[in-house]
């Protein structure tokens, strides 16, 4: 293992510079293909490091929110082309500190250029709108303000392209920044944030401080001049973060869990559905709030499919993602590796049929690693654990059901409601599906992954707090709206 003097030491940013926080403690970033490595030691700040960032985040406010759309948009820009540049570097740390494979850590980066590039342009797009006044010589119309400091949560399986969305559409209404990372993936979003110091942001616009989230986390939504939290993350704390926000009167906006199926009709293309459910439930191994939990099947044609799925998913070469080869890398951490197999332990209590996998993965190399066969489920029920709950891993369950009514209402019979699929090639059926899917993004014959940042991301029911992320709808979150009348 390589000791403390060989690996980088990283700090907070706060006031434009990079600063020790005040314990003075660090924890070591390890990486999930090998545990024996050390990515980086990040800070573990106080209450005091969070309070300095808001302070500076205060005193940039001012400046920032006077200058013009375009101003803040060629900022946002100048990011985008410095974390291009930078696209091998910091995918290979995101694989490295998170496990998730090279292809898709490049693939999250390039997202991330693309949603600042976006962003940059809605500094020059319409951010109000006149409305007819009843007073004949009164000019009436909106325009939109930003709220103030924001503090944005972000989670570890998307290190690079959540923290950088949120920030971005944050950044250009107007508002200043404190980002409280992943502990398990801060230097990844450190050297994010590396991009936007580049990049010339005024001093305190953007802050970083590093830690747990009971402490950071917490500080942020207790503080008085922090105005609103965007968080992504846990069913259970983001309970916790919308009972804190709620009482002081701050806004939150609340990404949650998923427990996301597909629906396959006996008028699918059962090729392109066996390819694309294994695909949204085994890459990144299935550590998306998006991916695919639940196959519901017809029975006219369940064996047929199972049958092509359980031969795509024998075909999955599990390795470190660093590995051109690896289709699908280890958990991201121990307690992740652990939560996976109780979830799996449950299924085969319950009554489920382990068809394939479900085991820890243990030679060579990979016995230093976090890493799990990917895992099939058949003759499930509907209200089994591994149909209900929220496994973030590679485990797929297959449920059988007589007709498209059934499989509708099993897809909805869940406290989530984030993202869906159907497999079709009719139209009725496609429609059906539309009107009576409860979920906040709906596919059909495509992933239940996936996102565009000109596109309303978020969930119904249990997955969010019913504010959308991107889009034209991020600017809503991030900004109030204020009517104005002028009378000559």
């Amino acid at each position: 293992m390589e000791t403390k003097s060989e690996v980088k030491t990283y700090q907070n940013l706060i006031g434009g510079e990079w600063v020790t926080s005040q314990a003075d403690k660090f924890e070591a970033s390890m990486n999930p293909a090998d545990y024996r490595e050390i990515v980086g030691y990040v800070p573990l700040s106080t209450v005091k490091d969070v309070d300095d960032a808001v302070q500076s985040a205060k005193i940039a406010l001012p400046y920032w929110r006077k200058l013009s759309g375009v101003a803040r948009g060629e900022y946002l820009r100048k990011t985008a082309d410095i974390l291009e540049q930078r696209l091998d570097d910091i995918a290979e740390t995101l694989t490295r500190e998170m496990g998730k494979t090279f292809v898709e850590a490049k693939g999250e980066t390039l997202r991330a250029v693309a949603g600042l590039r976006y962003y940059s342009g809605e500094g020059i797009r319409s951010i109000g709108e006149v409305i007819p006044s009843s007073d004949e010589g009164a000019f009436l119309f909106t325009t939109r303000v930003p709220l103030g400091v924001v503090g944005l949560i972000t989670p570890w399986n998307f290190p690079v392209a959540i923290p950088v969305w949120k920030m971005a559409s944050a950044l250009i209404c107007g508002n200043t920044v404190v980002l409280k990372p992943a502990l398990e993936t801060t230097v990844t979003a450190i050297k994010v944030i590396e991009c936007f110091k580049e990049a010339g942001f005024p001093p305190g616009v953007v802050n970083v401080v590093s830690g747990r989230g009971s402490t950071i986390g917490s500080a942020l939504c207790d503080h008085p001049d922090v105005k609103a939290i965007s968080f992504t993350g846990s069913n259970e704390i983001g309970q916790l973060i919308a009972s804190k926000t709620v009482q002081r009167g701050a806004k939150f906006q609340l990404e949650m869990g998923g427990k996301n199926p597909v629906i396959v009709t006996q008028h699918a293309d059962l090729e392109l559905a066996a390819e694309l459910t294994v695909s949204g439930s085994m890459k990144s191994t299935g550590q998306k709030c998006t991916a695919t939990s639940r196959a519901i099947v017809v029975k006219e044609v369940y064996e047929a499919f199972r049958e092509k799925v359980i031969e795509k998913i024998k075909d999955i070469k599990v390795g470190n993602g660093l590995q051109e080869d690896s289709y699908m890398g280890p958990v991201a951490s121990q307690n992740q590796f652990n939560s996976v197999l109780r979830a799996i332990k449950r299924g085969v209590e319950e009554g489920a049929r382990l068809v394939l996998g479900g085991k820890p993965i243990e030679k060579g190399e990979m016995a230093f690693g976090y890493y799990i066969e990917p895992t099939l489920f058949d003759e499930v029920k509907p209200g089994m654990s591994i149909a209900q709950e929220e496994i973030f891993g590679p485990v797929l369950a297959l449920i059988k059901v007589d007709s498209l009514d059934e499989a509708l209402k099993v897809a909805n019979d869940v406290k989530y409601g984030l993202s869906a699929s159907i497999f079709t090639n009719h139209l009725d059926e496609v429609f059906r599906y539309m009107n009576e899917m409860e979920a906040g993004m709906i596919r059909i014959n495509g992933e239940s992954t996936g996102i565009e940042f000109q596109a309303p991301f978020g969930g119904l029911k249990a997955s969010s707090s019913h504010s959308r992320e991107l889009g034209k709808a991020a600017i809503e979150f991030f900004t109030s709206i204020k009517t104005i009348t002028v009378k000559p």
